[in-house]
């Protein structure tokens, strides 16, 4: 399915986001004014280190942060609805039902004591009104899309008897039981070995096309980013830094954070040619989210930092078309008028 035309509006449109979390140390910013769009059956990357504010966003998406010590502000239009203005009961309808969630840890995310079959069948009852015999064959031929062999004995088994691989591809049938028009996927392949990763990101992908939903990823690995994604937002420190489409951002990225993440990522054969093969890293530690930062987020640990930096926080502005970012010395394009 592909992405909607610019005249439509887009199916997610997430403004001016404001996830903070009040702590005896101070407020902790956690997601500090982000904002992005998702198109009907696009697939957006989120991608950034750990603590820069990319699961906090899911779940500030489908309003699972406790209230306190969490504090959501800003707009998350689904379908043209803002999700912070929905009663609990109007969520819990949305929820699982037309937005999906794949959790990062499959093994703590399902329950040790009920069944697969009734974890995925719960979720039919509940949206659907299937009977439990109706929400059990639901729940096989969900197993049997997401490659589950034998899905007539697995319904039947809990998860400790499944391998990592499979309770991954139970969360995704359990994701994806009520047809979604937006699943969020929180570092799906995390976990599991490279085999497996490779053949969950075949099924997402293979699966996205025959259920047509949109897909928001949110990864710290860019090799998943470049198989998957068509579009990408990274974040640093609760910010939005950089946005471009997937092939723009991995041959010219234009915020010096993300030259550092793209020049940290190993290169397949590097020693075999003789090339340098030691890692380029980022110097220096991520600030405090509990002090407020005046200038650019990225500045104690930019190479190209100056003064204008450290006083001014650069706005988000075009560098090339479709390609944004938040940096003062970040290249600039021609663009056509």
């Amino acid at each position: 399915m592909s992405s909607s035309t610019g005249a439509e509006a887009p199916l997610l449109d997430v403004r001016n986001l404001q996830t903070h979390f009040r702590t005896p140390d101070g407020v902790n910013r956690a997601v500090d004014g982000l904002s992005f769009h998702v198109n009907a059956g696009e697939t957006v990357a989120i991608v950034g280190e750990s603590g820069c504010g990319k699961s906090v966003t899911s779940m500030s998406i489908l309003r699972l942060i406790p209230e306190p010590p969490g504090k959501i502000a800003g707009e998350i239009l689904f379908q043209g609805k803002d999700l912070l203005k929905l009663s609990d009961k109007e969520m819990r309808a949305i929820r699982g039902n037309d937005v999906s969630m794949i959790f990062q840890e499959p093994m703590t995310s399902l329950n040790p004591v009920l069944t697969v079959g009734r974890q995925i069948g719960e979720t039919l009852r509940l949206h659907q009104g299937l009977s439990g015999a109706q929400a059990e064959a639901k729940s096989i031929e969900m197993l049997k899309l997401v490659g589950i062999p034998a899905p007539e004995r697995r319904v039947r088994e809990y998860p400790h008897q499944l391998s990592g691989g499979m309770r991954q591809r139970v969360m995704i049938a359990m994701a994806l039981a009520c047809n979604p028009k937006l699943l969020i996927a929180d570092e799906p392949t995390t976990a599991l070995d490279v085999t497996i990763q490779a053949q969950i990101l075949d099924l997402m992908r293979d699966l996205k096309h025959r259920v047509g939903a949109a897909i928001v990823l949110i990864t710290h690995d860019l090799g998943v980013v470049a198989e998957v994604a068509e579009r990408v937002i990274v974040m640093y420190a609760g910010r939005k830094v950089e946005e471009a489409p997937v092939r723009e951002l991995f041959s010219d990225p234009k915020h010096p954070y993300t030259q550092g993440l793209l020049g940290a990522v190993p290169k397949l054969g590097s020693s075999l040619t003789g090339e340098e093969t030691r890692l380029a890293e980022i110097p220096g530690l991520v600030p405090s989210l509990k002090t407020r930062i005046d200038g650019c987020v990225f500045a104690g640990r930019c190479p190209k930092v100056t003064d204008l930096c450290r006083a001014v926080a650069p706005a988000l502005e075009p560098k090339a078309p479709r390609h944004t970012a938040a940096c003062h010395y970040a290249e600039k394009e021609l663009m056509a008028a």
